[in-house]
């Protein structure tokens, strides 16, 4: 039996869950831009690569996951629908911040507050295969995960 769905807190998954939750969200966020016709303004191909995206579509995936759990009341999807109409005004929101578009991306700009150091440029680079984009960026955080599990247990030994 599958576990129940669970709220996914990106900051704590260990490697292996991280990468069994990009495939899941990757896959549902697909289904949902093709099956409600979503334009890169609302969910952009480069989504992955920008959390305030990630964890405003892990949100709304895991509410969908409760509106059509068969044990849900019927009236559930109906909730779903109205919550992703104001998802998806924030997702424009995010959208437009991030600076992310349909063949380019950049890395959402950063407010620098008084006393912080200036921040870096930041450039648009042009991206011509989503799906190989994807699966390096997932490749980077599992492997940028795995090195945060050794070092915390290789400290965790020398304690």
């Amino acid at each position: 039996m599958a576990e129940p769905p669970h709220p996914i807190n990106w900051n704590l998954l260990s490697a292996d869950d991280a990468e069994a939750e990009w495939i899941e969200l990757n896959r549902w966020v697909n289904w949902l831009r093709r099956t409600y016709g979503l334009p890169a303004s609302v969910v952009p191909p480069f989504w992955h690569r920008h959390p305030e995206l990630v964890w405003e579509l892990s949100a709304l995936h895991l509410h969908w996951l409760g509106a059509y759990d068969p044990d849900q009341h019927g009236s559930a999807p109906l909730g779903w629908h109205r919550d992703f109409a104001d998802a998806r005004q924030r997702l424009r929101d995010w959208v437009a911040i991030s600076g992310t578009r349909l063949q380019r991306d950049r890395p959402t700009r950063q407010t620098v507050w008084p006393g912080e150091p200036p921040a870096d440029a930041v450039d648009d680079v042009v991206i011509g295969d989503r799906d190989e984009d994807f699966v390096q960026f997932v490749v980077d955080d599992i492997a940028r995960r795995r090195e945060d599990e050794t070092s915390f247990y290789s400290r965790a030994r020398t304690t």
